[in-house]
């Protein structure tokens, strides 16, 4: 009789503990995400293995459905012995027609030392951090993310990597990491990463893709010549955001004058901005100021720049007046530092106090000064919690979601100070671009998505096109490039509107260099 009432309660327990969980799933379905997001896993993945979860974004018109992998991609060396374990995150539309011709993505940011959170939870993955506003401010803690209408899913499917020391990819234990922390070593490992996964995932037919953010950019040059040389990989196209493809036009070094010329239309469409210029020039489209300043800067600035202590002072006074009427930084202090204005010291004296600073990834942004004292002191106002945001909703986002949970910190920037730039470098400067156009000429039919904000004060708008009217390419390997310009900064997507524009020049981007429908 005991036995008989025992069981009794424990059938009964069974089935409210079944039907609280079915609500609880209900409820959870309903409230967690926008999109849709189902899965067919109910345990959390952890460790070695891979996570498969399948999903459905339904957000403004776009409907798709996609499965998702996250995990380690197992590298090993010549003697088939494992020496490090990458981790992805791939996206692959399983609603469309003969899928294993679709485009495919290969993501990752820069650094080096950056994961491919920014990329993959700012613009191009089927979720978005939920920003404070349309202009990308982070909110307060805590953090939420959302269905992302501005997915590239919709035309290519995405593969997002962390390379070796970021986010949770590290080197086996009893490795030297710093074997991987290099300029050739990092794309010898993703360069194995992209062959296996096409290898194992049978993406032979597939039209393939890069897409690189800042030092991402001198990765995704590498890489298109280490795949055609090594590999016999020929890509698409590479899309290549806030390009820092040579390092000279970027670094403020004693005796380098080419940043002064190159920062300077950047430093006037971000005085604009802050409203820190004439009428006759505040009024003007940033379009028609870049252009403007660019012509003063590549010119007389230029010669003025190169005269140096030989320039006349009519040259010099017209050289001040020119500078002041492009940045709106007063006249005696231009003086004061011989018509030679750095990135830091524009950021510290823009806005005419010194209790506020302006952003080096984006201009547009102003934050308290730490220090009005230190020139060396400084602190981005413009990446200062954006960190905070992406690595809390992505921790969130996996383990939700994608079902995939790892206890190793999550390296979004990792501090790899020893990195070595051999053999990629002119006089002293990391330099990629004969290594782009030598991958273009090996493949004609390689496209380049150039993307570019106009308030990037890191890798300024200037620089990326004399990089470009600079490669020496014939006409008809030329045209194979596409400029796109944006009201942005460095991460060009926070901004709504930004990263729409980016997601419409992205998708007729691969319509023009995919020889395959996309679906």
């Amino acid at each position: 009789m005991k036995k008989n009432i025992i069981l009794v309660v424990l059938v009964n327990a069974a089935t409210l503990l079944f039907s609280s969980w079915n609500k609880l799933s209900e409820l959870y379905t309903q409230s967690a995400l926008k999109f849709k997001a189902t899965t067919i896993n109910s345990r959390e993945i952890t460790g070695n293995q891979l996570s498969v979860t399948h999903h459905q974004l339904n957000v403004n018109g776009l409907h798709i459905n996609y499965t998702a992998t996250a995990g380690y991609m197992p590298i090993t060396n010549k003697d088939n012995k494992p020496i490090a374990k990458i981790f992805y995150v791939a996206y692959q539309g399983s609603s469309v027609s003969n899928a294993a011709k679709r485009p495919v993505t290969f993501v990752f940011n820069g650094g080096p030392g950056s994961a491919s959170i920014w990329l993959h939870m700012g613009s191009f993955g089927p979720v978005r951090v939920k920003f404070k506003n349309d202009k990308g401010d982070a909110p307060a803690a805590p953090y939420q993310y959302e269905a992302n209408p501005y997915t590239w899913l919709g035309f290519t499917d995405l593969v997002f990597i962390d390379p070796v020391s970021t986010g949770y990819s590290r080197a086996e234990d009893g490795i030297d990491p710093n074997i991987f922390h290099g300029y050739q070593e990092d794309i010898s490992s993703v360069g194995e990463f992209i062959r296996l996964y096409i290898a194992k995932n049978n993406r032979w037919d597939s039209p393939k893709y890069i897409a690189g953010e800042s030092y991402g950019t001198v990765r995704a040059v590498g890489l298109a010549g280490y795949l055609q040389s090594h590999d016999n990989i020929y890509l698409n196209g590479i899309t290549l955001i806030s390009s820092a493809l040579n390092y000279q036009l970027l670094k403020f070094n004693r005796g380098n004058q080419m940043p002064y010329i190159y920062y300077l239309p950047s430093y006037a469409v971000t005085a604009q901005y802050h409203h820190r210029l004439s009428p006759q020039l505040q009024n003007l489209p940033p379009e028609e100021l870049v252009k403007r300043t660019t012509t003063f800067a590549k010119r007389t600035y230029a010669y003025f720049l190169a005269e140096g202590d030989a320039a006349s002072p009519a040259l010099t006074q017209s050289v001040i007046d020119s500078l002041h009427y492009f940045t709106g930084l007063p006249r005696d202090y231009l003086i004061s530092v011989n018509g030679k204005v750095s990135d830091r010291q524009f950021f510290k004296k823009l806005l005419g106090t010194t209790d506020k600073v302006i952003g080096c990834f984006d201009g547009r942004f102003a934050g308290n000064n730490l220090d009005d004292v230190d020139q060396n002191s400084y602190y981005d106002p413009s990446e200062a919690n954006l960190s905070g945001l992406f690595v809390s909703a992505f921790n969130s986002y996996i383990i939700k979601e994608l079902k995939y949970q790892n206890d190793l910190p999550y390296q979004a920037t990792a501090d790899l100070a020893s990195w070595n730039n051999k053999p990629v470098t002119n006089n002293g400067f990391l330099d990629v671009s004969e290594s782009l156009k030598t991958s273009m000429t090996k493949n004609p039919h390689l496209k380049i998505n150039m993307v570019c904000g106009y308030y990037d004060l890191s890798t300024p708008v200037a620089s990326t096109a004399y990089v470009i009217d600079h490669l020496g390419l014939k006409p008809d390997l030329r045209k194979n490039i596409s400029m796109n310009y944006y009201a942005a900064g460095h991460l060009v997507y926070i901004s709504k509107e930004a990263d729409n524009k980016l997601k419409n020049d992205g998708e007729r981007f691969y319509q023009q260099s995919s020889n395959n429908k996309i679906n």
